[in-house]
């Protein structure tokens, strides 16, 4: 298994939707090991195949509550998202902050929907069918969205617009090539 590169926001794979997988093979069981590898390394709560460099829609999750909880983890191919509509209202700074690995070190406040079913398959073409709430749902979403080209700071109020324009800029980010490595921790561009 290989620690991968994460691709930061500006990179054209993360802002094309994804190509649906055809052939459920060794070479993507490869990938979705790669992807927890470089998930669980970063750390992250969720990886999506676009966030690596490939365009394909598939997309890792892991995450437990406490040391007593057995983590939930997973894979889903060719994910369906089902969902009920996000309550209306501002989203709660601190119990709805949400960040990504394309956009690391920064969090903000985002609203979700609550409850989530995806269907679609496993490595192995086997047939999935995942229900959500709370902050599963919110992974869920968040690494869907990866596979349809969205990077959740796409979806934030305009009040942040300005926050994000000097962060990009700051770090050079909004071009393609800028990527970094979890296992040295430092950005490549």
């Amino acid at each position: 298994m290989t620690v991968l590169p994460i691709r930061i926001h500006g990179d054209p794979v993360l802002h094309e939707p994804a190509a649906p997988v055809t052939e459920f093979d060794d070479a993507l069981r490869h990938l979705v090991a790669d992807m927890f590898e470089t998930m669980d390394a970063a750390p992250g709560v969720g990886l999506a195949a676009p966030q690596v460099g490939v365009g394909l829609r598939v997309f890792v999750y892991s995450y437990g509550n406490d040391a007593s909880e057995k983590p939930w983890r997973g894979v889903v191919v060719n994910p369906t998202l089902y969902m009920t509509p996000p309550a209306a209202g501002v989203p709660d700074e601190h119990d709805e902050a949400e960040g990504c690995l394309s956009f690391p070190g920064e969090r903000f406040p985002l609203r979700r929907s609550e409850r989530v079913v995806v269907t679609g398959f496993d490595a192995h073409g086997q047939p999935l069918r995942i229900e959500a709430e709370g902050w599963r749902a919110r992974i869920l979403q968040h690494e869907y969205d990866h596979l349809d080209g969205t990077i959740y700071i796409d979806r934030l109020d305009s009040a942040f617009d300005r926050v994000l324009l000097r962060i990009v800029r700051k770090r050079g980010w909004g071009v393609a090539g800028n990527s970094w490595n979890p296992m040295d921790e430092r950005l490549e561009g």
